[in-house]
């Protein structure tokens, strides 16, 4: 048996803004989400917004009881800025603090540890109208929001995370078009992504001087960059893509500063973002307590085949290709690759570069279209999903045994869930949505977590 060391953590991640919904007169504002699912609705899987998602909002004391039926020690969530702050600023929606203050009693009432997210990729719309993140204006406004949440809720919430993965809203949002504002405008997103840490120094800042025992974390997919090979061209160009898509929010959280080499390519190409001395310092001053990974799948590149255009707008694949190994492993209904060793590889670099600092892993899944077709007597029967979570759990514990600093392991998610562009495309909870009815189900895995958590291994 592999076994997990005392008071390990297991449970889930799930986000306010993919599981809450709304109903009318809740006092929720309309966020990034809301506006453009209401601007052009058919980029949306079968026209499907975010109004409902899981219905969590409405049915959350009924929910939670899920979270107990499957095992749970621990719970991450997100607060919706839109929800607490309309408009971003100023009004706090009663409703709101009530419905949060209640949700977050119910769970920690079941002795699940609660960790709460302050923004995981929903913008209040007054402010993505005037330039979002952008705009440096956005960063004290999240600021004072971040204190407004440590105020209304820090007597229940110990546990904090400032941003999920903020390398995707910089490059869906300003170099790919998957998130809303879709532009292609590289010295937007370097701002973009500067203002972001910017904006998670301040609220870890605000955090510790309003409860200096809270801890407070970044939560990022650190996508290891393995090369095709070991020529020299194909390194460099895995180094290059992880200086972007890792170390561009790592080593800044952790070690409170840039790596000099990616400043260089930014300044090769006139990209460097605006910025003071006295900003630098509060990112220098205030890094994270603690580290939340995301891991999905490795990316894997190589040496770029031609020259970038150069009148083409700056892309960091200007810097390498993306590269499909032949025999690769794969989730076929996700179209992702599974690459189980990613997470000890992560869990090392972890130990050997950054200070072996204590860190969760806040998201592993595998996402399954159709997964209605492996339904039998009203479970569905995802033994695949079993034996991804035991394949990356061995190499977990290979780590650990290893002497990684890993406390958790946080799966995505805990009921089907809306997800961005994709909708219900694909499903990840342990507990099955039913769209129609919105019955909600314990799948195979969700049994199977629960023994898993009760064992501490399997």
């Amino acid at each position: 048996m592999i076994q997990f060391p005392k008071d390990f953590l297991w449970g889930s991640s799930t986000s306010g803004v993919q599981s809450e919904g709304y109903v009318a007169q809740d006092g929720k504002g309309e966020s990034n989400w809301d506006y453009w699912f209401k601007k052009e609705p058919y980029k949306f899987h079968q026209g499907i917004g975010p109004q409902k998602a899981s219905t969590f909002y409405e049915n959350y004391v009924e929910d939670i009881e899920f979270l107990e039926k499957t095992g749970h020690t621990a719970f991450r969530t997100s607060i919706q800025w839109s929800r607490l702050m309309p408009n971003g600023v100023g009004e706090v929606n009663q409703q709101a603090v009530v419905f949060y203050r209640d949700m977050f009693k119910r769970i920690i009432d079941k002795n699940i540890k609660l960790i709460v997210n302050l923004y995981h990729f929903d913008i209040p719309y007054a402010l993505q109208k005037n330039g979002g993140w952008e705009n440096k204006e956005t960063v004290y406004a999240y600021a004072e929001y971040a204190k407004e949440c440590f105020a209304l809720f820090g007597d229940l919430v110990d546990t904090w995370i400032t941003f999920n993965e903020p390398y995707v809203p910089v490059e869906c949002g300003y170099l790919y078009q998957y998130h809303y504002p879709c532009k292609v405008d590289a010295k937007a997103a370097v701002q973009v992504a500067y203002n972001t840490q910017l904006a998670s120094a301040l609220a870890i800042k605000h955090c510790h001087e309003q409860h200096a025992h809270h801890r407070i974390s970044i939560v990022l997919n650190l996508t290891p960059a393995y090369p095709r090979s070991q020529h020299p061209e194909d390194v460099k160009a895995a180094h290059i893509a992880e200086l972007f898509q890792a170390r561009s929010f790592l080593d800044p959280s952790v070690k409170g500063e840039y790596p000099q080499e990616l400043i260089d390519i930014l300044k090769e190409h006139q990209l460097m973002p605006e910025y003071t001395q006295d900003e630098l310092r509060v990112i220098k001053e205030n890094t994270v307590d603690f580290l939340g990974v995301n891991y999905y799948q490795p990316l894997r590149v190589a040496a770029p085949k031609y020259a970038p255009h150069p009148n083409s707008p700056f892309f960091p694949e200007h810097y390498y290709d993306h590269y499909v190994m032949p025999g690769r492993k794969m989730n076929p209904h996700r179209g992702w690759e599974i690459y189980e060793r990613g997470i000890y590889d992560i869990a090392m670099n972890i130990k050997n570069n950054y200070g072996n600092i204590d860190w969760i892993l806040t998201e592993n899944g595998m996402g399954v279209e159709g997964e209605e077709k492996y339904c039998v007597d009203g479970i569905i029967q995802d033994d695949y999903r079993i034996d991804f979570f035991k394949g990356h759990l061995i190499e977990l514990h290979r780590a650990i045994q290893d002497g990684a600093n890993c406390q958790g392991y946080l799966v995505w998610t805990f009921i089907d869930c809306w997800s961005w562009l994709n909708a219900y495309k694909n499903r990840y909870g342990l507990v099955s949505l039913d769209l129609q009815t919105q019955q909600k189900t314990i799948k195979k895995s969700g049994y199977w977590f629960k023994e898993l958590s009760q064992n501490n291994g399997f």
